[in-house]
C-alpha cells in the first residue's frame, strides 16, 4: 500500500512538474521563434516591392537569401558555448536583442552589396536561437517530454509563416509612402523591433536552471533533477560526454545531412513562396498574403499530429521520413502540374509535409550527447545543416533567372526531401555499445 502511495506521489509530481514548466518556458520560446522566423522569412514578401524598387534580379535575390545561412553557419558552435557558460537568460536575450535591430535595418538598404552584407550579419545575430533553446531544453525535460516540447514552439516558425503573409501584405500595402518610405522598408522595421522587446523581455523573465525556479515546488525540483541526472548518468555510460567525442559520432553527420537536405526545400520554398504564388496568376498583395498562409498552416496541423504519435509511439525516424516523403510529392507536384489551382494545392501539400518534421529533428538532435558535447553537437547538426539554406534559395533564383520557371528548380528540391527521407528511414538514432 505505501509503495502505491509513493508512485502515485512521485506520477503526482512528474504531471504537475512538466505542466508548469511546458507553461512557464514554451508560450515564450513561441514568441522568439515566431519573432525569429517572421525576421528570416519576411524577404520573400519585401521582394514584391523591393526588387523593382532596386532593381534586383532574381538571382540577386536568391543570392541575398542564401548569403543569410552563411553567417547563421558561422556562430552555430561558439554560440551554443556562450550559452553553455554564461546562461540562457543573459545570452538568449542579447541574441534577440541584437538580431531584432540589424533585421529592422534591413529597411534601408540600398543596393546588392550592402543587401548582402546586411543578411550576412542578421543570420550571424540569429545563429544562437535555435540550437540555444534546444540545448537548454534538456536542462528542464525528460526525453519522453522533448518531441512535444519542441513541437510547442517550433511550430512557430508556420504561424510566423501563416501569420506573416497577410502582416506583410498589409504593411505593404498601408504603409507605402509615409514618411517617404516605402511599405518594404515599413515592413523591416515592423517586424523587427519586436524581437528588441522580447529580448529585454527575456533577461528578466527567464531561469537559468531548474534550480533557479523559484515557481517550482521543492519537492518538483527534486523530481527534474533527479530524472535529467539519470539520462546523463546513461549518456555518459556510452563514453560520449566530450567536445571530440560529438564531432566523432556518426549520427551527428548524418543527421547534419538528413537536415540539411531537408532545408533545400524548406527554406528554398518559404523564401521564395510569395514570388511563386505571384507566378501563378495576377494577385494583390494581400491575396497572395492570404494565399500564403495555408502551406504553412497545415505544417502546423502536422506538427501537432505528428509529435504526439512520435512521443506516443517512440519512434522518431519513421516519423521524419513520412513527412520529407510527402514534402518530396508536394514539391514534385507544383513543378509538374501546369494547372495554378493544382499547382498550389501541391504547394500546401509540400507545406504540409516540410512543415511536420521540425520538432521531430530537434528532439533527435537533443537526445545523443549530454553536457559540453551535447551544446556542441547540438550546433553542430544545425551549421551543418544549414548547407541547405545556402543552397535552396540561391538555386532557386537562378534557375529562375535561366529559365524563367520555378518549374526545374521546384523539381531539384523535391529529389533533396526524397534523399532526405531516405536518410532519415535508415539512419542509427542510438550510440553503439562501447567495448
Amino acid at each position: 500500500m505505501d509503495a502505491t502511495i509513493a508512485t502515485s506521489e512521485t506520477e503526482d509530481i512528474e504531471r504537475s512538474t512538466a505542466r508548469k514548466i511546458y507553461l512557464r518556458l514554451i508560450p515564450l520560446f513561441f514568441l522568439m521563434m515566431f519573432t525569429n522566423y517572421l525576421d528570416r522569412i519576411n524577404l520573400g514578401f519585401a521582394g514584391l516591392q523591393m526588387n523593382h524598387d532596386l532593381g534586383f534580379t532574381s538571382a540577386v535575390f536568391g543570392f541575398g537569401g542564401s548569403v543569410f545561412f552563411l553567417g547563421y553557419m558561422i556562430l552555430q558552435i561558439p554560440s551554443n558555448l556562450m550559452l553553455f557558460k554564461f546562461g540562457a537568460k543573459l545570452w538568449l536575450g542579447a541574441i534577440l536583442v541584437i538580431w531584432g535591430a540589424v533585421a529592422s535595418l534591413m529597411a534601408f538598404v540600398t543596393n546588392e552589396w550592402n543587401f548582402d552584407v546586411a543578411r550576412f550579419v542578421l543570420g550571424l545575430a540569429e545563429a544562437g536561437l535555435l540550437p540555444g533553446l534546444a540545448l537548454y531544453l534538456t536542462y528542464w525535460f525528460p526525453t519522453r517530454y522533448r518531441a512535444r516540447a519542441v513541437g510547442g514552439y517550433i511550430i512557430a516558425g508556420s504561424f510566423a509563416a501563416i501569420l506573416g503573409g497577410p502582416i506583410s501584405g498589409v504593411l505593404l500595402t498601408y504603409t507605402d509612402g509615409i514618411i517617404g518610405l516605402r511599405g518594404w522598408q515599413w515592413m523591416f522595421i515592423g517586424e523587427g523591433l519586436p524581437a528588441v522587446l522580447l529580448g529585454l523581455f527575456t533577461l528578466y523573465y527567464l531561469p537559468n536552471s531548474p534550480t533557479q525556479a523559484k515557481w517550482l515546488t521543492q519537492p518538483e525540483r527534486d523530481w527534474i533533477e533527479s530524472e535529467l541526472r539519470a539520462e546523463r548518468v546513461e549518456i555518459e555510460r556510452a563514453g560520449r560526454n566530450s567536445i571530440f567525442d560529438s564531432l566523432r559520432d556518426i549520427r551527428v553527420w548524418v543527421l547534419s545531412t538528413l537536415f540539411g537536405c531537408a532545408l533545400v526545400g524548406i527554406y528554398g520554398m518559404f523564401i521564395w513562396l510569395p514570388l511563386i504564388i505571384q507566378s501563378l496568376g495576377t494577385l494583390s498583395y494581400l491575396q497572395i498574403g492570404l494565399l500564403s498562409a495555408v502551406p504553412p498552416m497545415l505544417g502546423v496541423i502536422g506538427t501537432i499530429v505528428v509529435s504526439i504519435n512520435s512521443d506516443r509511439t517512440g519512434d522518431r525516424k519513421f516519423h521524419l521520413a513520412a513527412v520529407y516523403v510527402i514534402g518530396g510529392i508536394g514539391m514534385l507536384g507544383s513543378a509538374l502540374f501546369k494547372d495554378p489551382v493544382l499547382a498550389y494545392l501541391s504547394l500546401c501539400l509540400a507545406g504540409l509535409g516540410m512543415g511536420s518534421g521540425n520538432s521531430l529533428f530537434w528532439s533527435l538532435n537533443a537526445s545523443f550527447l549530454t553536457g559540453v558535447a551535447g551544446a556542441v553537437g547540438i550546433a553542430v547538426v544545425n551549421m551543418i545543416a544549414q548547407f541547405g539554406g545556402l543552397i535552396g534559395p540561391w538555386f532557386i533564383g537562378v534557375v529562375k533567372t535561366s529559365t524563367g520557371s520555378f518549374s526545374i528548380a521546384l523539381m531539384v528540391v523535391a529529389a533533396f526531401l526524397f534523399v532526405a527521407a531516405g536518410i532519415a528511414s535508415l539512419m542509427r538514432v542510438t550510440p553503439r555499445k562501447s567495448a
